[in-house]
């Protein structure tokens, strides 16, 4: 009969070759908190009609809501997007009124041509807001103006030449009027409880603190390799860490059980 010492630590080392990390194709990507950074003002982009613009001139003494993606994303941009048009629909606040929101393109080869079909898109959603449209500016830019922008938040994102997609997190960020970064949120969903707090904190330039990261990564299932995508995989493997951990657990009991038994 095996040493209960001895099937703890079996257990321990079958969890530990399913780790909880990051594959190495994520390992550069990531959305850290840059709490109180400053935003540069002074980054210059094209919006949905082509005009360049200031970050600074898209600032109007309201808090914003930065959201990082590319229009041509096949899934988890646009659920971003979603979420926070949900939270956006259903928070007293009004957009464009009591808060202001940018959404910025990390993918330089895109064009005002797709902003403006992705602003269009969204605002179809607001039909009761009038100030939706100018609160909400769709921008577009070159590499560097993106980079400076991406590397003040903490948003760290790369181009996968296996799937042709970029590998990417995802969450909202929260500016102070004056552009500096006051919170983020995780994630697809944006519960409108933790939305407006975050909109109303921002506005009187309140910091939050650092919250625990919840990573969300743009792939999917190939299958052509027969693998999951990253998202997926991530879960997978806590997952399996649980159901190895319940075996052993399981496993232990017995022997105990066995053990009693043996010593009656």
């Amino acid at each position: 009969m095996l040493r209960l010492a001895s099937i703890v630590a079996i257990t321990s080392s079958i969890a530990a070759a399913q780790p909880l990390g990051r594959p190495p194709a994520l390992r550069n990507i990531g959305l850290d908190q840059h709490l109180d950074a400053q935003v540069p003002l002074d980054l210059t982009f094209k919006d949905e009609a082509g005009k360049q613009v200031h970050l600074a001139e898209l600032f109007h003494g309201r808090p914003v809501v930065l959201s990082l993606v590319y229009y041509q994303c096949p899934m988890l941009c646009n659920m971003v997007l979603n979420g926070e048009t949900h939270a956006m629909r259903n928070t007293a606040l009004e957009l464009g009124r009591d808060y202001d929101a940018i959404t910025v393109s990390f993918d330089p080869s895109e064009t005002p041509t797709l902003a403006a079909a992705k602003k269009v898109t969204y605002m179809e959603r607001f039909p009761s807001q009038s100030n939706a449209a100018a609160g909400w500016r769709f921008l577009c830019g070159d590499e560097a103006q993106i980079r400076a922008l991406a590397a003040s938040v903490g948003f760290r994102y790369a181009w996968d030449d296996v799937t042709k997609q970029w590998a990417h997190a995802s969450g909202i960020i929260f500016l102070t009027p004056e552009g500096r970064v006051s919170r983020y949120i995780y994630g697809i969903e944006y519960p409108k409880q933790d939305f407006r707090l975050a909109l109303v904190e921002s506005s009187r330039g309140k910091i939050a603190s650092t919250s625990d990261q919840i990573l969300l990564f743009c792939f999917h299932y190939d299958p052509s390799k027969g693998r999951y995508g990253l998202a997926i995989l991530n879960a997978l493997k806590v997952a399996g860490t649980f159901t190895v951990l319940a075996l052993g657990l399981f496993v232990v009991t017995m022997v105990r059980r066995d053990h009693r038994e043996g010593s009656a």
